[in-house]
C-alpha cells in the first residue's frame, strides 16, 4: 500500500512528500504544513478489493490536494493567521454550538473562545479550521490578547451611590475585555479577603466592587441595576448576570445559594471583630 502512494504522491499532489517512516503525507504551504496521516486510505483500501487499491488512493491524495488549496487560499486572504488569533470570554455556549469551535470552559458561566480577530473576516475559529491550518497548541492565544487587546485599560470609576463607586474596566468597541476575568485577583486592590462583586454587562465594558464589609449588601441592588442597564443599551451585550468573585471562584448572585454564602461570610467577619 504504502508504495502505491509513494509512486502516486507526484502525479496527485506534486507539491507534497511522502513520509513513509511515519505514515503521512506532507504538503507545505506559507508557515505551516498539511500532515494527512495514511491511517484514514489504508481503512478505505482494507474495505475493497486490491484492483481499487489505486483508484482509492488518487482520490484520498486529491482530497489532501484540495484541503491544502483551501488552506492556501485562507493564508492569502489572511496572511499569518496565528498573529490574528485572540480570545475572548462569552456566556457558556451550549454543548452542540461548542463541539464545532474552539472554545473550552471558564468557569461554571462562561467559555473562552478563540476568534480570529480581522475587521472582514473576523469570526469565532471552528475546529475544522484550525485543523486545517495545523493550528495545534494555541496557548499563546491568552497572553497575546492580554498583551496586544488589554494592556492599555486603566480602571476608571463609575458612581453607585454619593460616596461609593464600582470600578470600571472600558475599551470602546473591543469584544475582548471580557477576558479580564481571568485577571481579578491582579485587578483588585489587596485586600479583598471577601472578593468583589463583578459584572460584564457588554464585551467592552466590566464593572468590580471590591467587597469591604456587610455595607455591601446595600449597595447590590445599584449595582446590579447598573449591570442591567449597561447590558440592556450596549451594542455587544454579555451578561446581565452580577457575579460573586471569591477566592478565584464566580458564583450568580441571582443563586439563593450564593447570597446565602456571601451573607454568611460577611456575618462571620462582623462577629470576629474585636
Amino acid at each position: 500500500m504504502h508504495a502505491i502512494i509513494e509512486d502516486m504522491v507526484p502525479v496527485a499532489v506534486p507539491d507534497a512528500s511522502f513520509e513513509r517512516r511515519l505514515a503521512r503525507v506532507v504538503v507545505p504551504f506559507g508557515w505551516t504544513e498539511l500532515a494527512a496521516s495514511t491511517w484514514d486510505v489504508l481503512e478505505r483500501c482494507a474495505a475493497a478489493p486490491r484492483h481499487r487499491w489505486p483508484g482509492l488512493v488518487d482520490e484520498w491524495l486529491r482530497e489532501i490536494a484540495d484541503r491544502a488549496a483551501l488552506a492556501v487560499a485562507e493564508i492569502e486572504l489572511l496572511g499569518d493567521v496565528r498573529e490574528l488569533l485572540r480570545v475572548k470570554l462569552v456566556p457558556a455556549l451550549p454543548s452542540d454550538e461548542r463541539n464545532g469551535l474552539v472554545c473550552v470552559p471558564a468557569g461554571r458561566y462562561f467559555d473562552a473562545l478563540v476568534v480570529v480577530d480581522h475587521p472582514k473576516y473576523g469570526a469565532p475559529l471552528t475546529r475544522n479550521r484550525a485543523d486545517l491550518l495545523q493550528l495545534g497548541d494555541l496557548g499563546y492565544v491568552v497572553p497575546r490578547t492580554h498583551e496586544r487587546e488589554l494592556s492599555d485599560i486603566a480602571p476608571e470609576t463609575w458612581p453607585l451611590s454619593s460616596r461609593d463607586s464600582a470600578m470600571l474596566f472600558r475599551k470602546p468597541g473591543s469584544p475582548y475585555v471580557s477576558a479580564l476575568l481571568t485577571e481579578l485577583g491582579r485587578l483588585l486592590p489587596d485586600p479583598h479577603p471577601f472578593g468583589a462583586l463583578v459584572g460584564v454587562p457588554s464585551y467592552d465594558t466590566m464593572l468590580l466592587y471590591p467587597i469591604g464589609s456587610r455595607a455591601v449588601l446595600d449597595l447590590l441592588p445599584a449595582f446590579t441595576d447598573t449591570v442591567a442597564g449597561l447590558h440592556a443599551g450596549a451594542d455587544d451585550p454579555c451578561s446581565a448576570e452580577v457575579f460573586w468573585w471569591h477566592s478565584g471562584d464566580l458564583s450568580a448572585l441571582s443563586a439563593p445559594p450564593a447570597r446565602k454564602a456571601l451573607r454568611t461570610l460577611l456575618r462571620g467577619h462582623r462577629r470576629r471583630r474585636p
